[in-house]
């Protein structure tokens, strides 16, 4: 079966990731979620984020990856949209065996 992938990036500090998995579970129904939690990373600022034993950071880089058929991560990043930042968005298709 072919699908396709999405991986969407954002930090946790301002909890999109809770908000972004809470409507592809409820409202789209995907078939998959993941939400991984980075250990360290960088963006456009090129400011690094990362996590150290000494120090607790709340602004961990955060990807949720989802896949579906085309067709409903078309819809699903659609409605989303608003939530996520221009350029954080990664489509690709896959075989889902």
């Amino acid at each position: 079966m072919k699908v396709t992938v999405a991986r969407i990036y954002v930090t946790e500090g301002r909890h999109i990731h809770e908000k972004v998995f809470q409507q592809l579970h409820d409202d789209h129904k995907v078939m998959g979620v993941t939400v991984y939690r980075g250990v360290t990373g960088f963006g456009k600022s090129g400011e690094t984020h990362a996590s150290a034993l000494l120090d607790l950071s709340f602004d961990l880089p955060v990807v949720v990856e989802f896949f579906d058929t085309a067709e409903n991560v078309k819809a699903a990043l659609g409605a989303i949209g608003d939530l996520i930042a221009p350029g954080h968005v990664l489509t690709f298709p896959a075989d889902f065996s």
